[in-house]
């Protein structure tokens, strides 16, 4: 793990992050994402305050992005315990998610407020990198090799899925959030139904002449009746 210098001895930065992080989830709900919690976690776990500054030098956002990424982290080595490659692409698909959210599940309110700090307009790319990188492991979990354009395509239709359970999971109070988990199952139908309505439409397409073949076959006519 990385560690930096300090007065006294070496810290570890991953232990300190989680520190500071793990204590000032209690006061987002209160006072959002804002450096007053980073600083208020870091008095709780008995670090002086300016440390949250040390363990999340970009502040919130910092902070947000190693928060993302950590549940990741942590989505991955929970999905290495199961045997994915016995399962359906799609049930993979829904066990990884499931994986990201059920965890989290006492954290709603501060992911609620994460969602609302992320929407702000400068910080869009921040929230798309983290989407972006979810979906991208998610994905690399389901053993997804493509390196084509359906890398994109694959990660730009689980990004809209994720998103919308996401949104859905933070309001859902039924048992075991199974409304949730139906919702998704729903969502990843969709999903599954574009490639095959797509080949479909290619197929169709391919069946249609080419605008240059019907002037070449209208042109080849016009000679045979000269």
């Amino acid at each position: 793990m990385t560690r930096k210098a300090r007065a006294g001895g070496t810290i570890d930065i991953e232990d300190l992050r989680a520190r500071v992080l793990d204590a000032a989830m209690a006061h987002v709900p209160f006072d959002g994402w804002t450096l007053k919690s980073l600083m208020d976690g870091a008095a709780d776990a008995g670090l002086e305050r300016a440390m949250a500054l040390e363990a999340f030098p970009g502040g919130v956002a910092s902070a947000l992005d190693y928060a993302a990424e950590r549940a990741d982290r942590e989505m991955l080595r929970a999905l290495e315990q199961l045997d994915l490659k016995a399962m359906r692409v799609r049930d993979r698909i829904s066990t990884a998610v499931r994986a990201r959210l059920e965890p989290a599940a006492a954290h709603r309110e501060q992911i609620r407020a994460a969602l609302a700090h992320l929407a702000l307009p400068q910080n869009l790319p921040l929230g798309a990198k983290i989407l972006w990188r979810t979906v991208d492991a998610i994905w690399y979990a389901a053993g997804d090799n493509a390196t084509d354009f359906n890398f994109y395509t694959k990660r730009g239709l689980l990004a809209g899925v994720y998103s919308a359970t996401l949104v859905y999971w933070l309001n859902d109070r039924s048992d075991g959030a199974a409304d949730s988990w139906a919702f998704l199952d729903r969502r990843i139908d969709d999903v599954m139904r574009v490639p095959k309505l797509m080949g479909k439409l290619r197929q169709g397409l391919e069946k249609v002449p080419s605008p240059f073949a019907l002037a070449r076959e209208a042109a080849a006519r016009r000679q045979k009746t000269r």
